[in-house]
């Protein structure tokens, strides 16, 4: 960039920085050590002058903005530890689903397809009994709540607002109908009672909901949300790393899409399969 371009933009960046964080010349001055002089020979029009690398350095300090930025070497404004904690963050995990950060993601999406890899049964498909079952050991008002979660997020669901693509390995199902794995222990009738839900609801909710199974031997993903083209979920038990830089969020859908690809059940074929099962 010639010098005096890059004075230019300098200038135009330093007064919205400052305009922004409501700081005058005399402020900028003080919080960078220098004379209110030097600060305004920075913004006169008719010099091409750039500050010293410790002049610039402290004026972007002062500001919150980046140093590159400032100079033009970058269009994001933040500064690079800011913009990694945007791109990547860990948010608290809740053991029930009534997780407000968790529907506040859901509703965040509203409009983009919702991409989604749960630990076990999704959570917006299993009955009653089910999560009744997975919260005996609580005795407080989780399942309340997390019952009163899955009814909102069933009604989210119906409403059509998103459509949501599931991607669940095929040994889920299985084990669920055979009572083994996780649902050990786990009342048959309970269990028949819960496929049966999942595949009405796969049947009553084509195309808007599309569950593909796939085969964990061939292909392997962890517990994953992609909420539109914006943010992408990884839950990690205890927390959740959510990710919104773009590449990253990218990667993320091409490795859930790469999942439906490789599905040995496809979404159409999901209702028949679970009644073979049964």
């Amino acid at each position: 960039m010639d010098k005096r371009d890059r004075t230019d933009l300098f200038r135009k960046r330093l007064l919205e920085a400052m305009d922004r964080k409501s700081l005058s010349r005399s402020a900028l001055a003080r919080e960078t050590g220098v004379d209110r002089s030097t600060i305004g020979q920075l913004l006169k029009d008719d010099l091409s002058r750039l500050p010293n690398a410790q002049l610039a350095a402290d004026a972007a300090s002062a500001l919150d903005v980046s140093t590159d930025w400032l100079l033009g070497l970058t269009n994001r404004p933040e500064r690079p530890g800011d913009i990694v904690a945007a791109a990547m963050a860990l948010s608290p995990a809740e053991r029930v689903s009534a997780d407000a950060q968790l529907m506040e993601w859901h509703h965040e999406a509203a409009g983009y397809k919702v991409r989604h890899v749960p630990a076990t049964l999704p959570d917006i498909l299993k009955t009653e009994q089910m999560l009744d079952w997975e919260y005996s050991s609580f005795r407080d008002r989780s399942l309340e709540l997390t019952i009163d979660a899955m009814r909102n997020q069933l009604d989210w669901l119906r409403s059509g607002v998103s459509d949501y693509e599931i991607a669940l390995p095929v040994h889920e199902l299985q084990a669920c109908a055979a009572g083994t794995a996780y649902y050990l222990g786990l009342d048959k009738e309970v269990r028949e009672h819960q496929l049966r839900f999942i595949a009405d609801l796969c049947e009553e909710l084509f195309p808007k909901l599309r569950l593909f199974l796939f085969d964990a031997r061939e292909v392997f993903s962890a517990p994953v949300t992609v909420f539109g083209p914006s943010l992408a979920v990884v839950y990690v038990g205890q927390c959740y790393l959510a990710f919104r830089e773009t590449r990253r969020v990218r990667s993320l859908t091409d490795h859930f899409d790469w999942l439906v690809r490789e599905a040995v059940v496809d979404a159409r074929n999901v209702p028949e399969h679970i009644h073979s099962l049964l």
